[in-house]
């Protein structure tokens, strides 16, 4: 192996155009912000969070009126991962594989398979934060897109009834969704598509105003087994906190679906320190109840699903870096910076020389939140 990775950019970059072409939806839809990225290893990052603001009548006078205070909320968000991915070769190793002139390709797999490795780690802590969403449209078990679009009109519903930017709004499917959209005949066929995207090149389309994207790491929750949960006294329309009575037996888990008695709406358990048998609070996403809910009311579970999830670009934040060196440097040798175009992505691959051997890190240091409930939701699958 050379002395510095200078020999090694050509390998790398051929690693990184195998890393662009995984299936990587959420990666792309989602913020980054490089602010939160200066922060250390688990450090927390306040980002504020405005509430909604209320009119007031003009009325003439000599002063204006005392008003306009208001409450800004705000949420937390950490780098909470710093990860690395080792290739390691000997001196033997090396001279042998150099010889038969497989060495370069080699290792190219080895470090498309490290960076795929780290990006899917990340894409799958994106896809994490489903529990966080506002509510959920779809039928449990069944994958969406079965029959018409009606899936994604009802995602844009939530969407724009919750207050949504209207633009940049991202929906993220697994491959069955998928499936179900190439071959629905609105999209498959040139003459009422409007474009052959889908049907020559594989390209899922924006459907109303959403660009829809498909990923590998589209999380499936397996739900709670609660059964005869009650709200105990009754919550006001925005409420996110309810009381609950315990009746029967059972779990309910933060991501769990809840509807009530009389309320049609899909509500995402965000949190919950109540069981089937104790009394206790669940916490829905914002904006939180559609309707007043009264007392005794019961509460029903949804089943596992599939989290598809609807978002706002906006709503959900990723930070990413590269793992902090300690002042002076460490004892790596040399180090490039490698940037996916697909995802944004920057790696560091970082060369260690050892005894008889070198070691190249693949490496990065990452954290993400679903920061705006309000502006996400669940398509069941």
């Amino acid at each position: 192996m050379a002395n510095t990775l200078t020999n090694l950019i050509p390998d790398l970059y051929e690693a990184l155009d195998v890393v662009s072409r995984e299936l990587t939806g959420f990666i792309p839809a989602v913020s980054m912000d490089n602010s939160i990225a200066r922060v250390g290893l688990d450090q927390a990052v306040v980002i504020p969070i405005t509430p909604a603001a209320a009119a007031a009548t003009n009325t003439p006078g000599v002063t204006p009126p005392d008003t306009g205070d208001q409450t800004i909320g705000n949420v937390e968000i950490t780098i909470d991962n710093s990860k690395h991915v080792p290739i390691r070769w000997n001196g033997e190793q090396t001279k042998a594989y150099k010889h038969t002139g497989l060495y370069s390709s080699t290792f190219s797999q080895q470090a498309a398979q490290a960076m795929r490795t780290l990006v899917n780690a990340i894409e799958a802590d994106i896809a994490g934060e489903y529990f966080r969403a506002s509510r959920a449209y779809g039928t449990a078990g069944t994958a969406p897109f079965g029959s018409s679009l009606e899936d994604a009109a009802q995602i844009k519903k939530i969407l724009d009834d919750n207050g949504a930017p209207e633009s940049d709004r991202h929906l993220v499917v697994n491959t069955t969704a998928g499936v179900n959209l190439r071959t629905l005949a609105n999209l498959n066929q040139a003459n009422t598509a409007g474009t052959d995207d889908t049907l020559r090149r594989g390209v899922l389309l924006p459907i109303f105003g959403m660009d829809i994207r498909e990923s590998a790491q589209v999380q499936s929750h397996t739900a709670g087994t609660a059964t005869g949960f009650d709200a105990a006294g009754g919550e006001p329309a925005g409420e996110t906190t309810i009381a609950v009575n315990g009746s029967d037996s059972g779990t309910i888990l933060a991501g769990d679906i809840v509807t009530w008695v009389g309320d049609t709406n899909k509500y995402a358990i965000t949190s919950t320190t109540a069981s089937g048998a104790a009394t206790g609070n669940i916490v829905i996403g914002a904006p939180g109840l559609q309707s007043t809910l009264a007392d005794t009311v019961e509460g029903v579970l949804g089943s596992s699903y599939t989290a598809n999830l609807g978002f706002a670009r906006s709503a959900i934040q990723l930070a990413t870096r590269m793992p902090a060196i300690p002042e002076g440097g460490d004892l790596a040798e040399d180090s490039i910076m490698l940037t996916d175009p697909v995802t944004g992505i920057t790696f560091e691959a970082a060369l260690y020389k050892q005894y008889l051997q070198n070691v190249v890190h693949i490496r990065i240091a990452w954290g993400t939140k679903l920061i705006k409930p309000e502006h996400t939701a669940i398509l069941l699958g």
